[in-house]
């Protein structure tokens, strides 16, 4: 763009958000730059979606090899099931090297350059790179920050990466303990509980607040804790929080009740997994060199455009995207903004719309949504002048899912009452996270269950799911 810049683009950051961002910059010609002081795929691929996904999917393979009951329904017959954790855990270890090659090896085809090293803004259009032989500054058209997130761990807690771990060491699956507890019941909660019990753990699981997976649509909560909690090894322990952890053999927890902070008991398990979500790793981006001030949960504040504001003017030529601008901490949402950034770059005047970005749990049988829960539509309704209603359909009432014996789930549809625009849909059951695509489509367009309601699906398919809940919302 301007031959007096060393770069169009330097983006700090390779995780998920900045690789895209630098494949589409790259695409159009502008010559990118992008720095890393980890690994490069940051939290999603070492961390995160990809090794969590690997383990998933092994421990997922052992317990329907472990149902004997509903292998027998199908007319199989299973001898023993053994398995190993250190091969289990190196699925996922060689996973992780093969996307981070695959992600690597993206860039440099493309001709980004990589930069391994702590990059921060060092003023108006500069970079300041730390690297171990020294510092160097290097100048950019723009700068796009995605410096990602980091596992929360609240006070009062010890984490040893051990006894005490986060998502960070789970991933590594270095033991099977006999008895964990694991702090929250949301995504990361609840799929490790899914692994964990799968192997063979006894869980606790403890929820600060007053219901198990709070950030979930109370219709589909109710039904995926009657089938992921309710018939496993899992003892839940609801309004609860820890209070005190100290590591060691045994684990020690000190629990209270959330609103009274009155102690309750005190806890004495092999293991603790700390998911209670996470925080910006907004630290030491040299953001105070352009005069820019985190807000109070440590975010980078940025517009719709993610262009990083300041007292709520744009900074000229600074972008955040990710999980750094807490707008939706999400892997995708991550790549979605980076694209948005480089459209904004390049002047396209593009915005996010983050009601149409789909979310999952790989849970067995998983769980999805996008849009509104009920909640957050009847209170849309209520601050804009109009009705909603929902309409629901059953995964017992589907063929395909009878046919695999796989008939717990339920799908649910929002919508308003006077158009018929879905506002959001919720599904809970077998490949949840596949089929909640075809609703982020239906949301991104802001299409009608009556339009919805005369698509024609392949019969017998998991997708007639959907398809049933759009008619019921006609015929109500």
């Amino acid at each position: 763009m301007s031959s007096e810049f060393d770069y169009d683009l330097v983006i700090i950051g390779a995780g998920v958000g900045g690789h895209g961002a630098a494949l589409h910059a790259a695409n159009y010609g502008l010559k990118t730059a992008i720095i890393e002081a980890a690994d490069m795929g940051g939290t999603c691929v070492n961390r995160g979606c990809i090794p969590s996904k690997a383990l998933l999917a092994a421990s997922g393979r052992v317990r329907e090899l472990r149902n004997a009951h509903h292998l027998k329904s199908l007319g199989i017959q299973v001898g023993n099931v053994e398995f190993d954790r250190q091969a289990i855990a190196n699925h996922a270890d060689n996973l992780v090297s093969k996307i981070q090659g695959d992600l690597t090896n993206s860039l440099k085809r493309l001709g980004v350059d990589i930069i391994r090293g702590w990059g921060k803004v060092a003023g108006t259009q500069k970079v300041s790179v730390t690297t171990d032989k020294g510092e160097k500054t290097i100048t950019a058209q723009d700068i796009i920050l995605c410096p990602g997130s980091v596992p929360f761990v609240p006070p009062g807690i010890e984490v040893d990466g051990k006894t005490v771990f986060t998502s960070d060491q789970g991933v590594k699956l270095e033991s099977l303990p006999q008895w964990i507890a694991i702090i929250g019941s949301g995504y990361i909660g609840l799929e490790f509980s899914d692994i964990y019990t799968a192997l063979g753990c006894e869980v606790t699981m403890i929820e600060a607040l007053d219901v198990l997976m709070p950030g979930f649509d109370r219709d589909i909560a109710k039904l995926a804790e009657r089938v992921l909690i309710a018939p496993r090894d899992i003892e839940t322990k609801v309004g609860i929080y820890a209070k005190r952890i100290i590591p060691g053999s045994p684990v020690v927890i000190e629990l209270a009740d959330f609103q009274t902070k009155e102690d309750l008991e005190v806890l004495e398990v092999d293991a603790c997994l700390v998911a209670t979500g996470r925080i910006p790793a907004t630290q030491n981006l040299g953001l105070d060199s352009v005069g820019v001030e985190l807000d109070k949960r440590n975010f980078i504040p940025v517009n719709d455009s993610m262009a990083v504001l300041s007292g709520g003017e744009v900074v000229p030529h600074l972008w955040a995207i990710g999980d750094a601008n807490g707008k939706m901490m999400l892997a995708h949402a991550a790549s979605g903004q980076g694209i948005v950034a480089v459209d904004n770059i390049l002047g396209k005047g593009k915005k996010v719309d983050y009601r149409s970005i789909p979310a999952a749990a790989f849970t067995h049988p998983e769980v999805s949504y996008v849009g509104l829960t009920e909640t957050a539509a009847q209170e849309l309704g209520l601050a804009e002048g109009f009705e909603i209603a929902t309409s629901k359909s059953y995964f017992k009432g589907n063929s395909k899912a009878l046919a695999e014996k796989e008939a717990d789930g339920i799908a649910k549809v929002i919508y308003r009452k006077d158009t018929g625009e879905v506002l959001g849909v919720h599904i809970f059951g077998l490949h949840a996270s596949d089929l909640i695509h075809e609703a982020s489509a239906a949301v991104a367009n802001r299409q009608s269950v009556q339009n919805l309601a005369h698509l024609v699906h392949a019969h017998p398919t998991l997708s007639e799911v959907l398809d049933e809940a759009y008619k019921r919302a006609i015929a109500s």
